[in-house]
């Protein structure tokens, strides 16, 4: 069997993307990927923003109440992009299985991150302004994490895809062939939930 050296140039992100699919593939076609094994990591240190350099702004990695490292809070004022966030991922044979993070509790902290966002401080109040407020009442710090269940199952069940293994499977149009969801509702259920529909014009 022969060597192969592969030279790639292009944006970080698409690069990775590309030799990971690569890698993949290749560990599948040479039959190197030992199927009977469960192979899980803890992945820590993720960046805390992405640059959007076609709208010219940061992005959160996560979401936009991810906290901080301690150690990098200093960095926001100067090098945002250099920051690293209190977030982490379980993962197992390459799938995510569980993400969460470490969330913001003070407000000060919430409002710059909120600024290096983009949002302006009246865009800020209207949007969040009732956890901003809690933050003047001292909440603690918290975090959380989601576990994809279903992720879970696919992988143990040896499947490629959450449709196999999902309880009520969506079809293309985001349909639910069990329950028949989306359907018409009545004028009784609108009127029960206080809600009428406005014809578009």
């Amino acid at each position: 069997m022969g060597d192969l050296i592969l030279v790639v140039a292009g944006e970080p992100d698409t690069v990775n993307m590309v030799l990971s699919a690569l890698r993949m593939e290749m560990g599948r076609r040479l039959e190197l990927i030992d199927e009977s094994l469960f192979a899980f990591a803890f992945v820590l240190d993720f960046p805390l923003f992405s640059r959007d350099d076609q709208l010219n702004r940061w992005e959160p990695m996560h979401h936009a109440f991810t906290a901080p490292k301690d150690e990098d809070i200093h960095l926001l004022d100067s090098e945002p992009g250099k920051a690293h966030s209190k977030h982490y991922d379980i993962i197992c044979n390459g799938w995510e299985l569980s993400s969460g993070s470490i969330r913001i509790h003070q407000r000060e902290l919430q409002n710059k991150i909120f600024k290096l966002l983009g949002y302006s401080e009246e865009d800020a109040q209207e949007r969040f302004g009732a956890l901003l407020e809690a933050f003047e009442y001292g909440a603690p710090p918290h975090g959380g994490i989601a576990p994809g269940i279903d992720r879970i199952v696919m992988i143990l069940a040896g499947e490629e895809t959450i449709r196999e293994v999902i309880a009520f499977p969506k079809n293309q149009s985001a349909a639910d062939l069990t329950f028949g969801a989306p359907s018409r509702v009545t004028e009784e259920q609108l009127t029960e939930l206080h809600l009428r529909l406005l014809e578009e014009e």
